[in-house]
């Protein structure tokens, strides 16, 4: 628990922060940018953090707020699965094979690259091309590696990448007026204000017990899996109807772009310059191969190229299920499949962190 300097601290941070990317988000905004919340606080605090080194002291997002924006993030997430969800589930089997095989592939080619052709230690390499788990792939390196800073500019070179291509990807294929409408959707939802003292109580609710119950059974992903499980429940027996919150989804661009900016501002690139090109391939070979089964998928016709672009796409289940929000797609098939390829990740990642040996492949 953080004692109340460190509170003071958090809060300046977030104030320094939040203004800096609330501001160029209303600029992307003005400019009819894809997600222009998420790309403008993104952009904005790693343009100014990186621009002026005095200032990065004073950026970032505290985690004991960002928590509860992630298990908040969660609930809506879960609000998204409906009765219809059991026959939708049967009917994406293709695509979760395909998804699962693609991951399989990337694990494989990213580690053989990083041991056997760049050196790289078996622990390290491993941690480093995981394609998703990011949070706790950086917790658990902090603990098991020396190098935790290289994992996770692998993993924000990945997620940086995600998060700058696919509303690009978005005008690219679906046209300005796509970008527009998914502009309109988020304008278009519910307020807070809008909102009944039950539905505001009932938000809260899910989100707390989702969580005690997730720690108390100790789920991996806790402020994930609880939340959202439990939101799915509830939506799937038809007990609530949450909206989607227009404040809260502004605010979790804010906070979660606000933070992956944050911290790209404070890598040095003339101390890990080598390791940024290792970074930027490894990023660009997963995402390529990610889009030959994406084209592969949408193929079939059972859905359109960038909605399973999201649903494969491993930059981060918080980040692509909030662009699927944003672009108004199927939140609960992109939800799904990334739920699916991030749990035995997760496993993985805490079985082979500990007992893969600390030494290059020989």
């Amino acid at each position: 628990m953080p004692d109340i300097q460190q509170i003071i601290s958090d809060i300046q941070k977030m104030a320094v922060t939040f203004c800096l990317a609330l501001s160029t988000g209303l600029i992307f905004y003005s400019l009819s940018m894809p997600a222009p919340y998420l790309m403008g606080s993104l952009f904005g605090v790693w343009a100014v953090g990186g621009a002026f080194a005095p200032l990065r002291a004073y950026l970032g997002v505290a985690r004991w707020f960002h928590v509860p924006v992630i298990i908040g993030l969660s609930v809506l997430i879960g609000a998204t699965f409906d009765t219809h969800l059991v026959s939708q589930i049967q009917q994406w089997w293709k695509s979760l094979i395909v998804m699962m095989l693609t991951t399989l592939i990337v694990c494989w080619l990213g580690y053989t690259v990083l041991t056997r052709y760049r050196g790289y230690d078996r622990r390290l390499a491993f941690f480093c091309c995981l394609p998703g788990g990011q949070a706790e792939a950086l917790a658990l390196a902090r603990q098991l590696l020396g190098k935790d800073y290289v994992v996770a500019l692998f993993h924000l070179v990945r997620v940086t990448i995600v998060f700058v291509s696919t509303p690009l990807l978005l005008a690219i294929f679906q046209g300005s007026d796509a970008v527009a409408q998914s502009n309109l959707t988020l304008t278009e939802m519910p307020s807070v204000f809008a909102l009944s003292f039950h539905d505001i109580l009932l938000f809260v609710a899910i989100a707390g017990a989702g969580l005690a119950i997730a720690l108390m059974l100790r789920l991996p992903l806790p402020y994930l899996l609880g939340p959202m499980s439990l939101s799915m429940i509830v939506h799937l027996m038809g007990w609530a109807h949450l909206p989607r919150i227009h404040e809260f989804v502004i605010l979790a661009q804010l906070a979660i772009g606000g933070a992956i900016g944050a911290r790209l501002a404070q890598v040095a690139f003339s101390e890990v310059l080598s390791y940024l090109r290792d970074a930027i391939f490894n990023a660009v070979m997963i995402m390529g191969i990610y889009m030959l089964a994406t084209w592969l998928m949408a193929a079939l016709g059972e859905h359109v190229l960038l909605e399973i672009w999201l649903a494969f796409v491993p930059g981060g289940l918080y980040e692509v299920t909030l662009l699927s929000l944003i672009f108004g797609f199927d939140v609960a098939f992109v939800a799904f499949h990334h739920t699916v390829r991030i749990i035995p990740l997760f496993f993985a990642l805490s079985w082979f962190g500990k007992h893969l040996p600390d030494e290059p492949v020989r």
